[in-house]
């Protein structure tokens, strides 16, 4: 199928790894001109130069810290200064800090305010205009299916993703008279670096292996297995597309049925 995304421009945060790296690969493997950011210079520099390995083009990358507006916008203009404009705004970051609510103070809550929050709202802020100008855009942020079904010893991700899911069907309402949409993709259990290093924080607490924590996560999903990162990165190149233009204000999950709402 052709998404209809060839020589589209793509920036694809916290990008050096992970469902970043799959959306980023994905968006390429499809024709787009694709950007990616993290805060991780080593890491981009390897994941730019396998990606131009593996599918014959190396993305833009930018080292940026999202918790700081002047790196946001200097990462903007990089982008704007080498494609133009930017076409498709993909918003991810790492998952903020676990634990429950008694145990985290004001300065993590900020701290991971802007990095899931605002990190969204200035990139948005930034890219709106010449979407507006050209009548195409796609904005889409990538959450969890916590906003769905909050899960304990996640206040932070709970609170500030629902945040962004709000936001999202904000946005969407007020920009879908310029044929730009908005919506979320809602990752359920990912086998992610990020993942594995939970899993083996919960097996230093309960004395299992990190191995038998993840087994017991896939038993939670109706299909019973955790999800690729690949499988996420797909369902965000078809938003991105020209297929799915008449798609805005959701959020879509992508957690293999984890969620038991119907709704």
């Amino acid at each position: 199928m052709d998404l209809g995304i060839k020589k589209r421009t793509a920036l694809v945060t916290a990008a050096s790894k992970g469902i970043g790296r799959a959306i980023a690969e994905s968006l390429i493997s499809e024709g787009a001109k694709v950007a990616i950011c993290s805060s991780n210079e080593e890491n981009l520099i390897t994941t730019a130069g396998e990606i131009k390995e593996n599918y014959g083009e190396e993305p833009l990358w930018i080292k940026c810290d999202l918790s700081k507006s002047d790196d946001i916008r200097k990462t903007f203009e990089i982008v704007r200064d080498e494609f133009g404009s930017i076409d498709i705004l993909v918003n991810n970051c790492g998952g903020p800090p676990t634990g429950k609510i008694d145990s985290i103070d004001e300065t993590i809550w900020e701290e991971s305010y802007r990095q899931v929050l605002m990190s969204v709202t200035r990139f948005v802020n930034l890219v709106l205009p010449s979407m507006k100008e050209k009548h195409w855009g796609r904005i889409i942020n990538i959450t969890s299916f916590t906003v769905k079904q909050p899960i304990k010893n996640f206040v932070l991700s709970n609170s500030l993703r629902s945040a962004v899911r709000g936001y999202t069907k904000t946005l969407s309402n007020e920009i879908g008279e310029f044929n730009v949409t908005a919506n979320c993709i809602a990752p359920g259990y990912t086998l992610t670096h990020r993942l594995y290093e939970l899993a083996v924080e919960i097996a230093k607490e309960t004395g299992d292996s990190h191995e038998h924590i993840l087994g017991e996560l896939a038993c939670e999903v109706p299909l019973k297995r955790l999800a690729r990162p690949d499988e996420i990165a797909s369902a965000v190149a078809f938003i991105a597309s020209e297929k799915a233009g008449y798609i805005t204000g959701n959020v879509i999950p992508v957690d293999g049925g984890i969620v038991k709402s119907a709704f």
